[in-house]
């Protein structure tokens, strides 16, 4: 009997995780499942975990404040996505994990990924705006760390080797005037990621 490696998503599509079609999804089904993976391993100082989704438009948002001229619509998308696949497995595997899961993890989440690159017409990145990705990744996840997981500051330096600084200001606390860094239900995650993703994406997808 054929291994089922399919899953059934909210809008009753079905997507198989080991060979991706990338119109399997609608976009709704993205946002849904990317409002409903946490970071952190699910670990919060808040009421409820951080998602991916709240991750991914604050990695936009912060992105968005050191371009110049301002990211184009594509550029934009591509850092909305940047862990789309995690919400297509419903897990964001933390680093230490991933190292041990090794390559047969890694080729999942690759063929995902490459999914959401076809379905999205994702620009292929540069060394230039691959840098500032990583940067403005690194200093939210730092930023998360702290004001959302609850980690020591000390720690973020010695225990995750994240030498940038830690902001205090949330980048997504002026655009949705929200409590800083507090993680949202996941339908107010939910709503936000969407609207963000659809007026985006291109007109085609």
């Amino acid at each position: 009997m054929k291994t089922r490696a399919w899953i059934r998503l909210p809008s009753g599509k079905h997507l198989d995780l080991i060979n991706p079609d990338p119109q399997a999804w609608l976009d709704s089904d993205l946002a849904d499942r990317l409002s409903r993976t946490y970071r952190w391993g699910g670990e919060s100082c808040w009421a409820r975990p951080l998602s991916v989704a709240q991750h991914s438009l604050n990695v936009l948002a912060l992105r968005s404040t050191m371009a110049d001229p301002a990211l184009s619509n594509g550029a934009a998308l591509r850092e909305l996505l940047h862990d789309g696949e995690e919400g297509l497995l419903a897990f964001d595997c933390i680093s230490p994990l991933k190292a041990v899961l090794g390559a047969p993890f890694k080729a999942v989440s690759d063929r995902l990924t490459d999914a959401i690159v076809q379905r999205y017409q994702l620009p292929a990145w540069d060394d230039m705006d691959y840098r500032l990705h990583k940067l403005a990744d690194e200093l939210i996840a730092a930023s998360e760390a702290v004001h959302c997981a609850g980690w020591p500051r000390n720690e973020v330096l010695d225990v995750l080797q994240i030498k940038l600084p830690i902001l205090e200001e949330d980048p997504l606390a002026e655009i949705y005037d929200c409590q800083p860094w507090e993680p949202w239900a996941p339908d107010v995650a939910c709503e936000r990621f969407l609207e963000k993703l659809i007026s985006l994406k291109p007109s085609s997808t």
